[in-house]
């Protein structure tokens, strides 16, 4: 049974993977007229939907398990109903995540789909970083040491060999403020999640549905009312729910990896996509995969693997 589990996780783990290569490629492929911003509303909207269905799939779960006496009438209430004590925090959650997808795509459009994604490999840094700072954990030699490398590795691909930080694109600096943010987030949530008080389904639906509202409801303040009209469009709308399908369709199947294999097996299986941004962005982008980038992305899928499973005397 733990086999098939395992079996389960890497299959969920592989598909995400793909998907989630796919990203940047469709990021940066949308026709131009779709601004960052209504891309970014668009597709957290589509992401809303996703999960709605499979929220109130868990929510009936949890009422069957409650009544076939399989957990007590204190857990169901607090599997159901516990997120209501952290509202402040999922409002501040939904508007941060919604800011950062417009960066997202923002980043993707400045700094390209190959240095887009070796930058968000930062993430890996920046949440063991603030699992330090609010959460408490530990951090050991090795992990400070291999996250030095990975920022090695960064620079390297994306000056080229120069490390010019002078010169840096400003999109790469653009996703790492998007990995600093994401990962500060969920510092975050882990407590509210670790307490069950909602679940990672919902607290992701309810993220997408409060970054939705603030979106669309801010849009105006920056662009004409006019642009609205670009919904109407099928071929727009088309190029939203497909960011929106890949990019939620891809993050449940992390969840699904998750469920049955551990964080760590699947952090490192998820820095694959690196590869799928890397070959398809050459054939469809047109990017140039440089020596550079080859070396860099070697160095950051291995500190990558290194300090999600930190060398144990």
């Amino acid at each position: 049974m733990e086999q098939e589990n395992v079996k389960k996780g890497f299959f969920f783990g592989i598909i995400g993977t793909i998907l989630g290569g796919f990203n940047p490629i469709i990021a940066n492929s949308r026709p131009c007229v779709i601004d960052a911003y209504l891309f970014s509303a668009m597709t957290v909207v589509v992401q809303a939907i996703i999960f709605f269905p499979l929220m109130l799939i868990e929510s009936k779960r949890i009422k069957s398990n409650f009544a076939h006496d399989l957990i007590s009438s204190e857990e169901m209430e607090r599997h159901l109903y516990g997120y209501k004590k952290n509202i402040p925090l999922i409002i501040f959650l939904g508007l941060s995540f919604g800011f950062c997808f417009v960066l997202f795509f923002l980043g993707y459009q400045l700094a390209g789909a190959i240095n887009g994604t070796l930058v968000l490999k930062t993430t890996i840094f920046f949440s063991i970083l603030f699992d330090w700072i609010i959460l408490r954990k530990k951090l050991s030699l090795t992990q400070l040491i291999f996250s030095f490398v990975l920022f090695f590795g960064l620079f390297l691909a994306v000056t080229q060999g120069s490390f010019n930080i002078i010169e840096l694109n400003i999109g790469v600096v653009i996703m790492l403020l998007v990995s600093a943010i994401w990962m500060f987030s969920h510092a975050l949530s882990k407590p509210m999640l670790d307490r069950e008080e909602i679940s990672s389904l919902k607290l992701v639906c309810i993220r997408n549905f409060i970054s939705a509202i603030f979106l669309f409801s801010t849009y105006f303040i920056f662009y004409p009312l006019e642009n609205m009209n670009l919904l109407i469009n099928p071929i727009n709308l088309f190029w939203g729910l497909l960011m929106g399908g890949i990019y939620g369709f891809g993050l449940y199947l992390w969840y699904k990896s998750m469920q049955n294999i551990s964080v760590s097996k699947a952090t490192i299986i998820v820095s694959g996509n690196l590869i799928v941004t890397a070959i398809f962005a050459t054939l469809v982008l047109g990017e140039i995969f440089s020596y550079y980038h080859l070396i860099g992305t070697i160095l950051v899928i291995t500190s990558i693997v290194i300090i999600v499973n930190p060398f144990k005397k």
